[in-house]
């Protein structure tokens, strides 16, 4: 059974039922019944039109459950003449879906849930086991988010950077369960660049390509976390690197610079050295430069002070992160790093124990400890 097709037919599917009347929330269930039966009755008897055979099946789902419902009589006098069986428009504009699941009424996280079922075709408990949470409260959250957008026109123009964001979390979720959410993230990503013409979204796929690149490298056998300095090169993804570079040079010649596009150059620079020492850190903080311009993000400031510490040394860093709020996530871990780039070790051991106990993630808070531990073993006793 190719679940893939499947997933990947879902969009259009889903876009065929609301132009033909139904609102969002019930044609979604019904599409979610018609891949059930999809998955029982195709590896016995797949049929010639897959999409054309999903259109038919999830429209009699969404009548019956009309039908059915006495709460909604109005409704089923609207949709009681079935249009007439054919072949499924070859076009399918999903774009609108991803509008309409990155609609500013909705939570971020709702956003998130709702573009993977709704777009990405995944079940509630592949999006429950991705976001490590019980099925019943990840099935909670979509059903709610369904009813918010329920009587949002379908025909109204999106805004393309709130999609980008709403991807853009889908991608930092990384990976848990029996669902690559960053894999996910670039799939989506992927379609969605073919259907607008906006460089950001080009930009969007060159970073998530040029950091998925890494991947590889970015964890040690016993799950440990590598940093970009000591990754292993030869196990990042050249492909992804090149199709990466290749797509942000494209938006970068059209002289239309977002933060997405900024992020991504940075990637490239970072994946243009062959060893950690000869990164290009002066054209990195120059990067840096112009995402501050675009941004005023204090997360990119503080990235930034890395950056200038690496390119003018760690006092140079350290008065550029002294500029910025000590509360900021990382903070102390950045300052650790500087600090002992600057050889005082006894403040690096410190403030790396501080950012361990501060640590969101395990395997980050291994990271630092780890750092902590060699750091004492270097002091002298």
């Amino acid at each position: 059974m190719d679940t893939a097709l499947l997933r990947s037919l879902t969009p259009g599917v889903l876009t065929v039922l609301v132009r033909r009347g139904a609102d969002f929330a019930a044609a979604e269930d019904a599409v979610q019944d018609a891949l059930v039966e999809a998955l029982r009755v195709w590896p016995a008897d797949p049929p010639r039109d897959a999409k054309g055979w999903l259109v038919t099946v999830a429209w009699r789902k969404f009548l019956d459950q009309a039908r059915a419902d006495t709460a909604r009589r109005r409704r089923e006098d609207r949709v009681e003449e079935e249009p007439a069986p054919g072949p499924a428009p070859a076009a399918d504009d999903t774009l609108q879906l991803y509008f309409l699941c990155a609609h500013p009424s909705l939570t971020p996280a709702s956003a998130v849930a709702l573009t993977l079922r709704a777009v990405g075709g995944l079940t509630t408990r592949q999006i429950a086991q991705a976001y490590l949470v019980p099925e019943a409260t990840m099935a909670q959250r979509i059903s709610r988010a369904k009813r918010t957008v329920a009587g949002v026109r379908f025909d109204r123009p999106g805004d393309v950077a709130t999609v980008l964001r709403v991807l853009y979390l889908v991608f930092n979720e990384g990976y848990s369960g029996d669902v690559d959410l960053a894999a996910e993230a670039i799939r989506l990503t992927r379609q969605l660049a073919a259907r607008v013409d906006h460089p950001e979204a080009a930009g969007l796929l060159a970073l998530m390509l040029l950091h998925h690149a890494r991947r590889a490298a970015r964890t040690a056998p016993d799950g440990s976390l590598v940093p970009l300095a000591e990754q292993d090169r030869s196990r990042w993804d050249t492909a992804s690197i090149a199709e990466g570079v290749a797509i942000l040079q494209a938006a970068l010649a059209r002289d239309r610079l977002g933060e997405f596009q900024a992020q991504a150059a940075i990637a490239a620079l970072h994946a243009d050295a062959p060893t950690a020492e000869e990164t290009d850190w002066v054209q990195i903080v120059e990067w840096y430069d112009e995402l501050t311009r675009l941004t005023d993000s204090p997360v990119v400031r503080l990235n930034r002070a890395v950056a200038v510490g690496e390119a003018d040394g760690p006092r140079a860093g350290l008065a550029a992160l002294a500029e910025l709020d000590a509360s900021l996530p990382r903070h102390t871990a950045v300052a650790a790093y500087l600090h002992e780039r600057d050889g005082d070790l006894a403040t690096a051991a410190r403030l790396y124990a501080e950012a361990a106990h501060k640590a969101p993630h395990l395997a980050e808070r291994d990271h630092l400890i780890r750092q902590v531990a060699r750091l004492n073993a270097r002091r002298p006793r």
